[in-house]
């Protein structure tokens, strides 16, 4: 088994397992076992009465769910990081949450935003040429939360950890943080971004920041993407120690490194800069075998998390939808579990 790529070790999945809710749209996906023994899910959700994208972007909130084994199903138990107010960087939407720990302190990492316009009403049309979605998009920025419990209470940080850079390839916008935490409280940080081209949306590319503390301060360790972006079209990443160094994966958004348009990535790096592909880079796969018996092709699979335990990944969480593909073709989304065979 030792020999088997991450992609070979996926296990069927549990069709009944995960996390999803009535009326909301589900997405992200972070699980971390907690003092009470029990496995705690940290998701984004936002109301069906929004379009499922771009509705995140101005009213995405993060929730916690819980459950007796790491597969689920999950049960909904409060929400983590409500709206708080326009004046707060993260007053408006919080989302991509990532989940950690240190010692005795929960590392809540996340993607905050604002505007200061109106809420969509009842009826009203939202889409991406809104003047809230163009305002919420550019405030994108990764924080923290901690807490001393899973169960909070959370203290959110007054001001992000990485803001955008101008003149940068992160110039944009930061988000979706996968951040590796050692012992003595230092961080790698991958994270995805864009660089600000006017009217249009760079490519997505992903950074790398570090800091001696996980509260900070944040440093971007190169000017350029970890990963050069004439080659690599990515988002979602995950990364984690392992013999190798370091260990990613991460969504292709073309399919031209794994083979498959929205499959994974599997890359490693010895120090977390200079990154190359394993032998099989696949890392996984829109289409998943359930315990049933069936496939299917998922409409997405997408911001993958791994649990670890003992020091191995034993789960592979992910936000997926059905329909054909595409966030406008859903009309469910929800997290799915995967279990990785040893």
């Amino acid at each position: 088994m030792a020999d088997q790529s991450l992609y070979e070790r996926l296990l069927p999945a549990p069709k009944n397992g995960g996390f999803r809710m009535e009326g909301y749209w589900v997405w992200c996906g972070s699980a971390i076992k907690g003092e009470d023994g029990r496995f705690h899910l940290f998701a984004s959700r936002w109301p069906k009465t929004l379009p499922m994208h771009p509705g995140w972007m101005i009213a995405s909130e993060i929730v916690r769910a819980v459950s007796d084994t790491p597969e689920g199903p999950y049960e909904f138990q409060e929400v983590v990081l409500p709206v708080r107010g326009a004046e707060y960087w993260d007053g408006r939407a919080t989302h991509n949450p990532h989940i950690t720990k240190c010692g005795d302190t929960y590392l809540l990492y996340y993607m905050g935003s604002t505007h200061p316009l109106p809420d969509v009403q009842p009826g009203e049309s939202y889409g991406l040429s809104d003047p809230r979605c163009i305002v919420a998009r550019a405030n994108k920025r990764i924080g923290l939360a901690t807490s001393k419990s899973v169960c909070g209470p959370w203290h959110r940080l007054d001001a992000p950890i990485l803001q955008a850079r101008p003149g940068k390839f992160d110039s944009f916008l930061t988000s979706n943080p996968a951040p590796c935490v050692q012992e003595d409280g230092s961080v790698l940080l991958v994270y995805k971004a864009r660089k600000y081209e006017g009217n249009v949306h760079g490519k997505m590319m992903i950074g790398a920041a570090k800091a001696g503390h996980y509260l900070g301060h944040y440093e971007v360790i190169t000017d350029d993407p970890i990963f050069p972006p004439d080659r690599f079209h990515l988002e979602d990443p995950f990364i984690w120690r392992s013999d190798k160094g370091f260990e990613l994966i991460a969504k292709d958004m073309d399919g031209t490194i794994c083979g498959e348009k929205h499959g994974g990535i599997h890359a490693y790096s010895q120090g977390g800069l200079d990154w190359k592909l394993f032998e099989h880079p696949q890392a996984y796969s829109r289409t998943v075998k359930w315990d049933d018996g069936t496939t299917q092709t998922m409409g997405n699979l997408e911001r993958p998390f791994l649990l670890f335990q003992d020091g191995r990944p034993t789960h592979l969480f992910a936000a997926t939808s059905d329909g054909v593909g595409g966030f406008s073709n859903a009309s469910n989304t929800w997290n799915m579990v995967i279990p990785i065979a040893p």
